[in-house]
């Protein structure tokens, strides 16, 4: 399935699962799945739900707000070319690279303090540029009721039109 709008153009694949698509109108997609078992009813609704996602992707976008917590050393975290490196986490020295996904944009909040905003159309790959980076500052073999550092997804949704 193909979904071209303003923003872009999404391109996805559902071909394991065997149903019928139809456009009725000009933005309605009609999905048909006949003598189908529950498992293959719930597909269905994710399918429909992975078409809502791309028509909201391609008309607003999707943004990630990210939060950074810390207790004692301040996380330090820059941009080089399309790899996020995470510094000082927990004091220590070592340097965490995440990778950026392909049509996700990672900018720094200059408004707000130790905050990042992804952004991009595709929802799957904005979700997973800041669930990778909120992973690679998982706390291991230390109390994690004690230490709670780390990049924490604080807002996300469509992108809003800011008002003038």
């Amino acid at each position: 399935m193909t979904v071209k709008g303003p923003r872009g153009e999404l391109v996805r694949d559902f071909k394991y699962v065997d149903m019928d698509m139809k456009i009725v109108a000009e933005k309605y997609v009609r999905v048909d799945l006949w003598f189908a078992s529950r498992k293959q009813l719930a597909c269905v609704r994710t399918i429909c739900s992975h078409i809502e996602n791309m028509f909201v992707g391609v008309t607003k976008g999707f943004r990630y707000k990210m939060r950074f917590v810390y207790s004692h050393f301040p996380i330090n975290v820059t941009l080089t070319g399309r790899t996020v490196e995470i510094r000082n986490f927990l004091g220590e020295k070592r340097v965490r690279r995440v990778e950026l996904c392909p049509g996700v944009d990672y900018v720094r909040t200059a408004s707000v303090k130790d905050q990042i905003e992804l952004t991009g159309n595709d929802i799957a790959l904005v979700s997973l540029t800041a669930a990778n980076i909120q992973q690679a500052t998982n706390v291991r073999n230390k109390d994690l009721r004690k230490f709670l550092d780390g990049i924490y997804v604080s807002e996300k949704g469509p992108i809003k039109e800011e008002e003038n």
